[in-house]
Order: structure tokens, then C-alpha cells, then sequence
């Protein structure tokens, strides 16, 4: 066996002591991913730091859209929402007033109808006739509310009814087909039909008014409702039983109770946020 001589040997590189295995720098006690504990202590109180100024700014964020003023277009969907609610948060004393006035032709004095009566159903096809109901159901009546009034000399019966729809253009598609109203010839009542069913009262001065009575109908629009009206002769002769017209205009009343419950009705009024009937 031969040796090298010192000066050509191999230099000697330092290792691990013997028996001991090579150690990772990346699995060195206390560091994790690269970081030691005191480094991720920053990054903690750093994502810390982070999470309290997200929530701080959504907490600001909420609370400034909860006071905020309400906007010209959330004041005009909530007063559009109280319209359409009036059919159910209103009394029905308030829908269907117990005194309405109209103007007279003859004379030109103002004079009040009175109200004889509230239907307590709310049901739309049983209140109109089937050809009426029919256009009713196909653009989504919700209800029909009525009531029954009579002139101020209570000669002369009017059922009001308030037809609710979806929003107001089903009801503007509702009242551009419901057929105009029939005329009245000099001679006889044509009838009426399709309309408004006649609703009596017993023990009123509407007590005889029945569809048969029916000689005169009317139709107005306000807002998700159509109003319609059905008038006749408080002594419940038919009105196939007319020969002569009576002279004048005895059903004047009947379209303005209508206009003034559509007007009622349909009249938006200015938002108030801090009541509880409206949703701003």
C-alpha cells in the first residue's frame, strides 16, 4: 500500500459529526414556511390590523346608507308602494267614504251621495259579469272591493267597485278593454251588460237594486285600480221595463263617485320614511 504524500492528499471538507444526520434550514427550530415566530407574530397583527379596517368601513358604510337622506327615485317607488297598499291598509270607511259629493246639471249646485253599504267579500269574477271578469282575470286582478250609494234624493242607486291589479299598467290594459259604455236611445234603456254587479241592502233605500236594474255604467282609472260604477232606480224596475228616458242626465252622479275614489285612491302623497306604513 502506497501513501500520498501530505502535500497531494485531498483536501478535507468539514460535515456533520458522526452519527448525526444533515439538518434541513428550513426545518430549523422556530421557523415555520420560511419565517421564524417572531416574523409571523408581525404578520398576524398585520392581517389583524387589516380585518378591523374592513369591518370598520362596512360598519361605516351601513350605517351611513341606514341615515342617509332618501334618494328622488326611492321616494317615487315608495310612494308607487303605499298607492298600491292603500286597497289593504286603508279602512274601508276610507276607500268608500260615507258621503260623496257631485255637481248637478240642472241648477249647477253641489249635492252628497250616501253611502248604504260595503260589500264584505273581495272576490273579482263574482262581482262583474262573466265577460268582464274574463278581462279582469287575464291581466291579474288581486280584488274587487264594493259599495253601494244613493243620491241625495235617493231616486237614483250607484254600486261602486274598485278593481286592484298588479301595478298600473295591467289596470291601463284592463280599462282599455273593458267595452265602451252602451248608450240610451230616446226611447229605452239598451242595458248595460257587461258590468259591475248591482249590490243591495236590505232595509236601505238600495234595498229593490238588483242586475236587472241596471241601466247605466261607468269605467275610470287611477293608479293599479280601475273603478267602475253601475247605476239604477232606486224602485228596482228593470231596465228593459224603460220606455222614456227620464229627462236630464239621471245617473250624472254615478261617474263622478267613481273619478272620486279613483282620484282617493291613486294620489300619491309625499313620502314620510319615519312612519311605518311606508317602506323607503
Amino acid at each position: 500500500m502506497a501513501f500520498l504524500p501530505p502535500s497531494h492528499q485531498p483536501p478535507v471538507r468539514p460535515g456533520p459529526p458522526a452519527g448525526s444526520s444533515p439538518v434541513d434550514p428550513a426545518r430549523r427550530p422556530g421557523v415555520v414556511l420560511g419565517l421564524r415566530a417572531r416574523q409571523w407574530m408581525v404578520v398576524a397583527i398585520v392581517l389583524g390590523c387589516v380585518y378591523l379596517l374592513v369591518t370598520a368601513a362596512a360598519l361605516t358604510g351601513t350605517w351611513v346608507t341606514l341615515n342617509r337622506e332618501p334618494t328622488n327615485a326611492e321616494l317615487k317607488r315608495a310612494a308607487a308602494a303605499e298607492v298600491a297598499r292603500r286597497w289593504q291598509s286603508w279602512p274601508a270607511g276610507r276607500i268608500f267614504p260615507e258621503r260623496l259629493s257631485y255637481a248637478t246639471t240642472n241648477g249647477g249646485h253641489s249635492e252628497f251621495a250616501g253611502r248604504l253599504g260595503i260589500v264584505p267579500g273581495t272576490d273579482c269574477e263574482p262581482a262583474v259579469d262573466s265577460e268582464l271578469g274574463a278581462i279582469l282575470r287575464k291581466h291579474g286582478c288581486r280584488a274587487l272591493l264594493r259599495a253601494t250609494y244613493t243620491d241625495q234624493m235617493q231616486g237614483v242607486v250607484i254600486t261602486v267597485g274598485v278593481v286592484v291589479f298588479p301595478d298600473a299598467w295591467a289596470a291601463d290594459r284592463a280599462y282599455k278593454e273593458i267595452p265602451p259604455s252602451t248608450p240610451v236611445d230616446a226611447k229605452r234603456s239598451l242595458g248595460v251588460r257587461p258590468a259591475l254587479r248591482a249590490a243591495a241592502f236590505p232595509g236601505t233605500a238600495g234595498a229593490r237594486f238588483n242586475d236587472a236594474a241596471r241601466q247605466d255604467r261607468t269605467s275610470d282609472r287611477g293608479g293599479p285600480y280601475v273603478v267602475l260604477t253601475t247605476s239604477g232606480q232606486s224602485d228596482g224596475r228593470p231596465a228593459s221595463a224603460i220606455t222614456k228616458v227620464r229627462p236630464g242626465l239621471p245617473f250624472e252622479s254615478a261617474p263622478q263617485l267613481g273619478r272620486q275614489v279613483a282620484k282617493a285612491l291613486s294620489q300619491q302623497s309625499l313620502p314620510d320614511c319615519s312612519r311605518s306604513e311606508w317602506r323607503c
